[in-house]
């Protein structure tokens, strides 16, 4: 089984794992964004192609299969056992389909912050140019976050949508349990944006107090799916509604019997919000990756313990850069326990410093004013502390 002390070690016992990515001679510190995949991810894809080739349109039966195992790995990192899930390619369509399936109509408001991840920035603007009242509360100060949002909840509000962790600083968003059940005794949707939660925070649903609320997640980043692996776990009350935003595979399973003329029929569990014909290549990429995880012991549990490390690591080494004020700052406020699976640097030359780290061979990334350093399980101390040095050349420069 995996230890901590064994990927801390040069090289890391993971690596070898990764040679495809070649993770062992690279300084990848863009994790948070676009994690390497492990060398069985390509044993997906080849047994996608082998059973398109063997079965063509029979292959279905066995995609969805792997949709399946799919989804009995995401209840199992959110210790959902019993938990319905709709999978998309990604999460901008499982978001549409759940803005249509909720009362905008009757309630057409919306409440959400101005630190949401661009899936919701974006389609959220475009639905207030259309008449939607959308309320985004300041996410800082963080530690008051969640009580701001609720106090923004009134009889003309559809849902709350807000993220776990947030994408540009890494925070935790704490006293979401508290939002939740704000939401709930008020008739309002909660819909938790947990991407850059998953792998490197755990997320139980029911211990987390999330049990009535809808949550929106994905592979690409901490968890290595790679690409078309996103999910929407839906709240037991979600199959009382007909999301209008609707593709036929929310067909499939349909209770049988003549419906009604006119009548659109919908699946129960998690087909209710499907969409239509997808690349099933990635489900069994992901599935494949998921069993790698289970095979090496990497549970939320031990990821977060690493995830911990490393981002502390990489914190410890910058400080020890002692950098002149206005250069270049790490949030010193929050507690280890507040920051989720990178280093958020603040300065006003975010961009540049990235570009030139990428040209030194360190990939990192930046997001307005923050750069950004994402470790993964595969690196070792050494890559981390020499990423941190390549940051202290460049300043220089």
């Amino acid at each position: 089984m995996t230890t901590l002390d064994s990927l801390r070690a040069e090289p890391n016992a993971l690596a070898p794992h990764y040679s495809r990515f070649g993770v062992a001679g690279r300084l990848l510190l863009s994790a948070h964004s676009h994690q390497a995949w492990p060398d069985v991810a390509e044993e997906g894809l080849l047994e996608a192609f082998a059973d398109a080739a063997r079965d063509v349109d029979g292959k279905w039966e066995r995609a969805f299969a792997k949709a399946g195992e799919l989804r009995a790995g995401f209840r199992e990192l959110l210790s959902d056992p019993a938990g319905e899930y709709a999978l998309g390619a990604n999460t901008h369509e499982l978001v549409l389909r759940f803005l249509s399936a909720i009362e905008l109509p009757k309630r057409p408001r919306l409440v959400t912050t101005d630190g949401e991840f661009h899936t919701l920035r974006r389609q959220l603007a475009r639905l207030a140019e259309e008449g939607i009242e959308v309320v985004r509360v300041p996410a800082e100060p963080v530690a008051t976050l969640a009580g701001r949002l609720a106090e923004q909840i009134d009889g003309r509000t559809a849902a709350v949508l807000v993220s776990a962790v947030l994408f540009e600083t890494a925070r935790i968003v704490p006293g979401l349990v508290h939002l939740a059940d704000a939401c709930r005794g008020r008739s309002v949707e909660l819909l938790v944006d947990a991407y850059h939660a998953l792998g490197v925070v755990p997320f139980p649903v029911h211990d987390g107090g999330f049990t009535n609320a809808w949550i929106l997640g994905g592979g690409y980043k901490y968890l290595q799916l790679g690409e078309g692996n996103c999910f929407l776990r839906l709240p037991a009350h979600a199959q009382e509604l007909r999301p209008v935003i609707t593709g036929w595979y929310a067909e499939f399973g349909a209770l049988a019997g003549e419906p009604r003329p006119g009548e659109v029929v919908y699946a129960t569990g998690g087909d209710r919000f499907a969409g239509a014909t997808y690349d099933p290549s990635s489900h069994y990429r992901g599935v494949r990756v998921q069993r790698f995880f289970a095979e090496h012991g990497l549970t939320p549990e031990f990821l977060r313990e690493v995830s911990r490390h490393q981002v502390g690591l990489l914190a410890r080494c910058f400080d020890d850069l002692r950098l002149p004020e206005g250069v270049i700052t790490r949030d010193r406020d929050t507690p280890p326990e507040g920051i989720g699976g990178f280093l958020a640097l603040r300065g006003a030359r975010a961009a540049q410093l990235c570009e030139a780290l990428a040209e030194r061979g360190v990939r990192t990334d930046s997001r307005g004013h923050h750069l950004r350093f994402g470790p993964a399980p595969y690196l070792s101390d050494a890559q981390l502390e020499a990423a941190m040095s390549t940051l202290r050349d460049v300043l220089r420069e």
